[in-house]
């Protein structure tokens, strides 16, 4: 449970802020884009707001299984143009009700658009870099943006209880564990994905 708390200063407010931001609510179809710890937070998050349908994109087999067990229904391992074909073809060519940009990339941008429906709101929290809001599916398709840096402290009270009570468990992101003489490994592990999230204890591993 303590690695599940310490989410809730950073990765788990901030995925649920995506889900938030896009509006997701029961029964609704959601796209997630971006595998990291954020994304798959958004994953728990988007489950317990109540989506019937979760689709995750991922192409990495351990990110794809921790997907699954955070509430994803399906998993999407295209990339681009062929990842927001995939998710047309899913969808009878509607696309999603919320989808929820969780990378920053230019390209993750465009697909979290190309895959939202009309009428319907990109939840975005990734930082962005590169990144062009393509204002014509603004505008034309009726797609809204909202998100930004997540207000940590405002989710926290309503996250605590489902963490205290085991109804979630974000702090399985935390799968490198290491002390403070092994932080630059951290980064080279979450920087080659091998890691999602890495830990830092003050004691030895």
């Amino acid at each position: 449970m303590r690695r599940s708390l310490l989410t809730l200063s950073d990765v788990m407010c901030t995925g649920h802020h995506a889900a938030v931001s896009a509006g997701v609510k029961k029964g609704d179809v959601v796209c997630v884009v971006g595998d990291g710890a954020v994304g798959l937070c958004a994953i728990i998050a988007a489950r317990r707001l109540g989506a019937g349908r979760i689709i995750a994109m991922s192409r990495n087999p351990a990110r794809q299984g921790m997907a699954r067990t955070f509430g994803a229904t399906d998993i999407i391992p295209e990339r681009g143009d062929d990842a927001v074909k995939r998710v047309m073809d899913m969808t009878d060519g509607i696309g999603v009700d919320a989808a929820l940009e969780c990378v920053g990339t230019g390209e993750s941008m465009n697909t979290a658009f190309g895959v939202a429906r009309p009428g319907s709101v990109v939840g975005a929290i990734g930082a962005p870099h590169g990144v062009v809001v393509p204002i014509d599916k603004v505008i034309f398709r009726n797609i809204g943006l909202r998100g930004g840096v997540s207000p940590v402290r405002r989710y926290i009270p309503e996250l605590l209880d489902d963490v205290v009570e085991g109804r979630i468990n974000p702090g399985l992101v935390f799968d490198y564990v290491t002390n403070l003489q092994g932080i630059k490994q951290a980064y080279v592990e979450m920087d080659e994905r091998r890691a999602v999230k890495s830990l830092l204890t003050m004691g030895v591993v």
